[in-house]
């Protein structure tokens, strides 16, 4: 009790452990005396779905918050890329195997990039330009690999899949999040971006490029430098120059876009933006 004759309600643990103190009963087993919050069979009930959208959105944005995070740069890539010398686990055949490899030097130009955004980031304090990735492996365990390399915090926004989506070990863990959720991990993806580095990848990689492609071509995302790495990848995977002929996207829509081949053309590209 404070001066005021005011007693401040108990926190919600110490609530907890004391319902969990209660005699053995029959009523006490009982689902319905479980804590609404602590009863994962309530919490996980489909009319459920709009507080658990919301936990997600809030979870996430008070960790990163808490640590000072202000910006981030995005590494988008495929999974199924390995690093130089490593399997290519995700191989069908021998065309796959073959083009697998040759792709596995974006794995390191994706570790240089992150390492050049982690330097910078460390003026700082690691509140700006932090790297954040999906998590998992390929690109984006290259892209938490690169920030570890200099000493940088770095994000891993996981999801639940069937597979090719556990944490990889670079991600640093009080900024591990995994979600349930495509939409609301987008949300966490580009609300602090400040530059998207979208590498070969497959369709994660272009459902993501297209959504940013399409918030800022609509002006619900400010601009921010998205760089394709591969120009020869890209252009032969996605031809903007004929949908800007076929009128489908507006002529310039797709200057949105740079290209690099490199770790410092990317970041160049990063610099003169900024003019940092």
């Amino acid at each position: 009790m404070d001066k005021s004759g005011w007693t401040p309600l108990a926190h919600s643990d110490e609530d907890l452990e004391r319902s969990r103190s209660v005699p053995d009963t029959e009523q006490t087993r009982s689902a319905a005396y479980r804590l609404a919050w602590d009863d994962d069979d309530f919490m996980t009930r489909r009319e459920l779905r709009p507080v658990r959208l919301q936990l997600e959105l809030l979870k996430p944005e008070m960790a990163l918050a808490e640590r000072g995070i202000r910006s981030t740069v995005i590494l988008f890539g495929g999974a199924r890329i390995p690093e130089p010398g490593g399997p290519a686990w995700a191989a069908k055949n021998e065309t796959q195997k073959r083009n697998l490899e040759e792709n596995s030097r974006y794995y390191e130009e994706a570790r240089k990039f992150a390492r050049l955004c982690s330097e910078h980031s460390a003026a700082s304090y690691y509140r700006e330009f932090v790297i954040v990735t999906g998590g998992g492996p390929g690109v984006m365990e290259a892209g938490n690999r690169g920030a570890v390399d200099v000493g940088a915090p770095t994000i891993g926004l996981n999801i639940v899949l069937p597979h090719e989506q556990a944490p990889n070990p670079y991600v640093t863990p009080e900024l591990c999040f995994n979600f349930h959720y495509f939409a609301i991990r987008k949300m966490h993806f580009i609300m602090r971006a400040k530059a998207v580095a979208i590498f070969p990848g497959g369709f994660g990689t272009m459902d993501e490029f297209f959504e940013t492609l399409t918030l800022i071509q609509t002006g619900r995302m400010e601009r921010v430098p998205v760089i394709l790495f591969g120009r020869a990848f890209w252009e032969r995977a996605v031809d903007l120059e004929f949908l800007a002929e076929q009128g489908t996207i507006s002529p310039g829509d797709q200057d949105i876009i740079d290209y690099a081949d490199t770790a410092e053309e990317a970041w160049q590209h990063i610099r003169n933006f900024y003019e940092i």
